[in-house]
């Protein structure tokens, strides 16, 4: 049986618990992230502000010019509810600055600029309001790489990493994330009528089961088939786990000396503090 139900009260806990502690290991005490007007970015600022205070917290708004409407109304929503700080900071005219050098330049391309775009006003907002970079990508994102390398998937911490895309929805509900975020299809909004499981090929909640079974149970790709998922999605899910391996480590360093970073010189992120 695949059982994708979360104790919310505790997984809640949790989750805050570790936005304070590893805020407060590094030497923070805010927060920033981008507000996309999606369910994820929705549920970590909810997550950050409960755990910090709203007043600790910035939400920012960037939209591109074919952004739709909603991103921005839905992402007021949650900022009105939650009475985090907020900046609109538009970034159309940093895109199209590289944009513009090819005409012919397709929309995953254009889409991976708005999102690296994005992570320069993270950054950049980071270190005005001395807060953290809060990331936003959920588990299924991360394990099928369905993000864009030091884009969207640049971050300090991530609260909602080891949460499936369905349990980000239980997560929502939990914590009263207004309804027109948890009910509209899961889309980037990179753009026109752009949604991730039309990109994607299949749904979030039929691939969460089998990355549960792949991933949390240690189910061979064999028996996942005998469970009942198709051969061809099986294979499918797999390959892009071991493709986009290299977009979840850290990049790796050739090795000349007794003591590499990454393999000899190993210490914790509070190491000295």
């Amino acid at each position: 049986m695949i059982d994708l139900s979360l104790n919310t009260d505790l997984t809640r806990k949790i989750l805050t618990d570790f936005i304070r502690s590893e805020i407060g290991r590094a030497g923070f005490s805010r927060a920033v992230l981008g507000l996309s007007g999606g369910i994820d970015s929705a549920l970590s600022c909810a997550l950050a502000a409960e755990a910090l205070g709203a007043e600790n917290v910035l939400a920012i708004r960037m939209p591109y010019k074919t952004s739709s409407p909603d991103s921005l109304a839905h992402a007021q929503l949650l900022i009105d509810q939650l009475g985090v700080r907020s900046l609109t900071i538009p970034i159309t005219e940093m895109a199209d600055a590289l944009i513009a050098h090819e005409a012919d330049m397709s929309n995953v391309r254009k889409g991976n600029i708005m999102a690296r775009c994005r992570m320069i006003v993270l950054y950049d907002q980071s270190e005005a309001f001395k807060g953290l970079v809060v990331g936003t990508g959920n588990k299924t994102e991360i394990l099928l790489g369905y993000t864009t390398l030091y884009g969207d998937s640049a971050c300090a911490i991530n609260p909602i990493g080891d949460l499936y895309k369905t349990q980000v929805r239980q997560m929502a509900r939990a914590m009263q994330i207004p309804a027109p975020i948890i009910e509209k299809a899961p889309s980037a909004d990179l753009w026109a009528n752009q949604t991730d499981e039309g990109e994607l090929g299949f749904t979030y909640e039929e691939v969460d089961r089998l990355l549960y079974l792949l991933v949390d149970q240690r189910y061979s790709p064999e028996e996942c088939v005998e469970a009942g998922f198709d051969p061809g999605f099986v294979r499918t899910v797999i390959n892009r786990i071991r493709r986009f391996q290299f977009k979840r480590m850290l990049p790796p360093i050739a090795k000349i000396s007794n003591r590499t970073v990454g393999y000899d010189f190993l210490y914790l992120r509070d190491w000295g503090t």
